[in-house]
């Protein structure tokens, strides 16, 4: 009896001494159980830091190396391409060197060092020796013979370079500086098919009156101290469509004339527009109209088709929606479509006119060649380089910043158009 109490208060005792301990064991306070969380959590945060830290600092020096790359591809190409007259001595024959480069599928040279400075700078400086009316086409210009018997165009300013040209995409008067920027990026392009053009300031009084034809002085008056013209032309009635110069000085544009001896055969633009309110041209409603100029003989061999695509791309870029004909060189084995007439271009460069890009889209076909040489000049290239070109014309500046940023943008629009023509049908069967 005895060692069976004796067991049940050792017992009791056992559990009296465990309630204790459980009840009186000593516990964290709740300010440090928060702390050693705090801790861990800040453990694992500085390791997400560091990780998101390095990887930030990997993708800073990859846009680093990206930036150092672009700067000197940009620095590259501005070498290369740039014309800076003062840098060229005069050629003794500016006129015939001009006219030796005219090949099958060139209308000036790949190398820009080959006298294209020389031959630019004798048109912005030659004696003019013959003035007249210019009678082709729709705009004004004058026919102008500078010394050495060279025929030029020269089409005079009539906007301030921030004029902005709204309504339908081909309205508007010419304007000039748009053949100069034109020309300087064709050339970038690789589309060697522009006539030259630059910039050129003409005294009308002493320069061009005492040298022009009678029909074209009969066209002269005046506008308070300012001279003024209206030449002959489609548009060409009388004063109220004449343009006037600053007092006697006239800004305008030189394009050269092909010689003589090259004779030009004219064609319909199978995109041409109709130019009627209310009347579509039948490729603006049907997407499968390509398939129908490819029945065309004209189309079916060479590289026309092409050619028409090439220029989609640089009218595209500049905003020409009047590219309604065109012309090409007679008598060649390949003949290639000339870049000709470019000056409704660069008229609002806050507006896109998708529908020139027609010939890209509705054929899904382009140059293998020009197809990487967009790509090379897209991430702002083009603009930039293009830019500081035309920086080195008399004219400058020749653009305003927005049109450069303009071409930068839809030469975005025209990857992304021929990346879904090869979503479509393939690389192979798009790039040629």
């Amino acid at each position: 009896m005895k060692l069976k109490t004796r067991a049940i208060v050792v017992l009791f005792a056992s559990c009296i001494s465990l309630f204790l301990y459980i009840v009186l064991k000593p516990v964290a306070p709740v300010g440090r159980i928060n702390s050693d969380m705090t801790e861990i959590t800040k453990g694992d945060n500085s390791r997400t830091i560091e990780v998101h830290s390095v990887h930030g600092a990997v993708n800073e020096q990859e846009q680093q190396k990206h930036g150092a790359k672009r700067d000197k591809l940009i620095k590259q190409l501005i070498e290369k391409y740039k014309i800076d007259f003062k840098s060229h001595s005069n050629v003794l024959f500016p006129w015939n060197q001009a006219a030796s480069w005219i090949q099958s599928r060139q209308l000036i040279p790949e190398d820009p060092n080959a006298k294209l400075g020389a031959v630019l700078k004798a048109m912005h400086s030659a004696k003019i020796i013959h003035a007249d009316v210019g009678y082709r086409g729709t705009q004004l210009k004058l026919s102008l013979t500078l010394d050495g018997g060279q025929k030029v165009a020269f089409k005079p300013q009539w906007f301030k370079r921030d004029f902005i040209i709204v309504g339908k995409p081909y309205d508007g008067a010419d304007r000039h500086n748009a053949e100069i920027a034109a020309f300087h990026l064709a050339r970038l392009l690789g589309l060697y098919r522009t006539p030259l053009a630059v910039g050129r300031t003409i005294n009308l009084k002493t320069a061009i009156m005492p040298v022009a034809e009678q029909r074209l002085l009969d066209t002269f008056f005046t506008s308070g101290k300012n001279t003024c013209f209206y030449g002959k032309c489609l548009y060409c009635k009388g004063p109220e469509d004449g343009v006037c110069a600053q007092g006697e000085m006239l800004e305008g544009t030189i394009v050269l004339w092909l010689p003589s001896s090259v004779k030009l055969k004219t064609y319909h633009h199978p995109w041409g527009r109709t130019y009627q309110e209310g009347k579509q041209a039948r490729w603006e409603t049907d997407n499968d109209y390509c398939t129908q100029v490819k029945q065309f003989p004209l189309y079916q061999d060479g590289t026309l088709l092409l050619d028409i695509i090439d220029g989609a791309v640089l009218d595209y870029l500049i905003g020409n929606s009047d590219r309604h004909h065109y012309e090409i060189i007679e008598n060649q084995p390949e003949p290639m479509l000339l870049l000709l007439d470019n000056a409704k271009s660069f008229g609002n460069p806050y507006y896109d006119e998708r529908s020139i890009m027609a010939p890209i889209y509705q054929c899904c076909r382009i140059q293998k060649i020009l197809w990487e040489k967009l790509n090379f000049l897209k991430s702002d290239v083009l603009g930039e380089v293009l830019q500081n070109i035309l920086m080195f014309d008399p004219i400058a500046p020749v653009l305003t910043w927005p049109h450069y940023k303009a071409i930068d943008r839809r030469l975005g629009h025209i990857i992304n158009t021929v990346q879904d023509c090869i979503g479509k049908y393939g690389a192979n069967a798009v790039l040629v």
